[in-house]
């Protein structure tokens, strides 16, 4: 197999591996990081799961500990425009030369009898560069549930289950406490489980799991917590931390309980012999990037990009643009996944809106935008369908005024569409 030379062909045959569909199971992960020579038991690890927020907790922490002065590794999903932002070292995208390298030698070891997922050769990929980067530790966001994500090979220094709603039902199970089973086996022996999920279904199964496995449960709101500042801004208190004024740069009230989780993280990891100083904590969670969550791109008229995928993270949008004064119109741009529960996500936003417009973004789960609009039928303002993000996007912008709000929302892979038309006008 002749290894690539060009680095657009070699992400050309790793996106093909879309063909293989979304596979669970650690077995073929591991049979592959056997044959590159690596051991997921080597490295220091945090091991982030949940619902919603389990990107921003895992950014705030790896902003924290980079201004600490460690060596962060940190894996997430999905990338927005670039492949090269599911690796980070250092709070920086891995470069174009190692990202080329990583294919060619991930992809040499692989076994034709057992060919690998997009995430599983995705996950490999960053074993691999974080072991030879010495990256430490390693901030691994699951894919999909737990149980059996391909990232779930790891007997982390922390577990982390942000919370819990009704998500992939069609992989993860049809109630709450079968998802919440499935998030739930992330939870190692003797490793302490910090969340922030609120259900008394839910807390009683993660207490039972825990309490099989002699992992510490800390729980968000009884354990640790936080509370919003009259000036702005918010105040943690923990297990010994008492923090003020403290600052995060991600916008949404619904950040503070994301940081809370962080912050508790960081305080087990203190127990565990990393050094934290106070102005690394407070600068990491000023300074944190996340992109495509209530992220403004442009003004007059402006554009708020949002990958808010289910009704739980679209209720906390609603909320956020009803705080948000608006003189103007609002415009929806909308692409979803065909295996998402599209009532549920229209439900808070359509109210918000002037005019909605269905899109669909280049992923084999999308949903028809034909399919989109028979879900709107009661919405009283104007729908239109256009298949493609960056034309949607486009076609909002010629309708809007200086007054009016553009919202892209609905997928992170809608968001990401949208980001590289903006990106290509610029």
């Amino acid at each position: 197999m002749e290894p690539f030379t060009d680095l657009a062909r070699a992400e050309a045959w790793v996106f093909d591996l879309q063909k293989y569909g979304i596979k669970f199971g650690l077995s073929s992960t591991l049979n592959l990081l056997a044959r590159l020579g690596l051991s997921p038991e080597e490295g220091r690890y945090l091991h982030v799961a949940g619902t919603n927020g389990k990107g921003s907790v895992a950014a705030m922490l790896s902003a924290v500990l980079t201004r600490a002065g460690y060596a962060v590794g940190l894996f997430t999903s999905p990338h927005l425009v670039r492949f090269a932002e599911r690796f980070r070292l250092r709070e920086e995208d891995i470069s174009p030369s190692s990202l080329l390298y990583l294919i060619n030698r991930v992809r040499a070891a692989i076994d034709e009898s057992e060919p690998p997922t997009f995430f599983e050769f995705a996950t490999a990929m960053a074993f691999l560069y974080f072991k030879e980067s010495r990256a430490d530790p390693v901030i691994l966001e699951t894919g999909m549930g737990g149980r059996l994500d391909a990232t779930n090979i790891v007997h982390p220094l922390v577990s982390v289950i942000t919370n819990i709603s009704m998500e992939h039902q069609f992989f993860l199970g049809n109630t709450l406490t079968a998802i919440a089973g499935e998030k739930a086996g992330i939870i190692k022996a003797g490793v302490p489980l910090v969340t922030y999920a609120k259900q008394k279904r839910v807390l009683d199964l993660f207490r039972q799991r825990c309490a099989e496995l002699s992992a510490p449960l800390f729980v968000g709101g009884v354990d640790f917590g936080v509370r919003g500042e009259p000036r702005g801004g918010f105040s943690y208190k923990g297990f010994r931390w008492r923090l003020n004024g403290l600052r995060v740069s991600l916008p949404g009230r619904h950040q503070y309980k994301n940081a809370a989780l962080a912050l508790a993280v960081l305080e087990l990891l203190e127990n565990q012999g990393f050094s934290l100083p106070e102005a690394a904590i407070r600068e990491g969670l000023a300074q944190t990037r996340w992109p495509g969550r209530l992220e403004r791109v442009q003004e007059d008229p402006r554009v708020i990009l949002d990958g808010a995928h289910n009704p739980a993270a679209a209720r906390i949008l609603a909320q956020a643009l009803r705080r948000e004064p608006l003189a103007g119109r609002r415009f929806l741009v909308v692409g979803l996944m065909a295996d998402k529960d599209g009532a549920g996500i229209l439900a808070p936003l359509l109210p918000l809106a002037h005019t909605v417009i269905f899109t669909r973004p280049r992923y084999f789960r999308a949903a028809r935008v034909e399919d989109l609009a028979r879900q709107a039928t009661t919405f009283q303002g104007k729908v239109l369908l256009e298949p493609d993000v960056g034309q949607a996007l486009h076609r909002a912008r010629n309708l809007a005024g200086p007054q009016d709000q553009i919202v892209v929302t609905g997928s992170l892979y809608t968001v990401g569409e949208a980001k590289e038309y903006l990106e290509r006008g610029r």
